[in-house]
């Protein structure tokens, strides 16, 4: 059974750091591009960042760039997202997901985990 399991989310105020973590469990984890996504309240669901399986593609959602760093660890079927400078409007539920093809849509899903930036 595959398993993703986001933890790190918190409430932070503007300009702190978090680091988010996804672990895979259930899964080649080394042959899936992985990624973050976010859903604010009555806002749909947006990519944050993504990585190929071997980590030599990257994205970044422009909103991001320059202040979140994607990473991973394929031996400990981990995915990561530090996340600096933070801003209310990076308020949202923060979901990782695993795809067989970079930057397709996600063959699995996390339960999430929420971040909220107080002014």
């Amino acid at each position: 059974q595959v398993q993703l399991v986001e933890s790190g989310g918190g409430l932070v105020q503007a300009g702190d750091s978090l680091r988010l973590s996804c672990a895979a469990s259930g899964l080649p984890f080394s042959s899936y591009a992985m990624g973050w996504f976010r859903q604010a309240p009555g806002k749909e669901r947006e990519i944050v960042a993504t990585i190929s399986w071997r980590a030599e593609l990257i994205y970044y959602a422009g909103s991001v760039k320059g202040r979140f760093t994607i990473s991973r660890d394929n031996a400990k079927n981990t995915v990561y997202l530090q996340m600096n400078s933070l801003k209310p409007e990076d308020t949202a539920v923060y979901y990782c997901g695993a795809s067989l093809s970079y930057r397709s849509s996600p063959n699995y899903w996390g339960r999430g985990t929420q971040v909220t930036v107080s002014s």
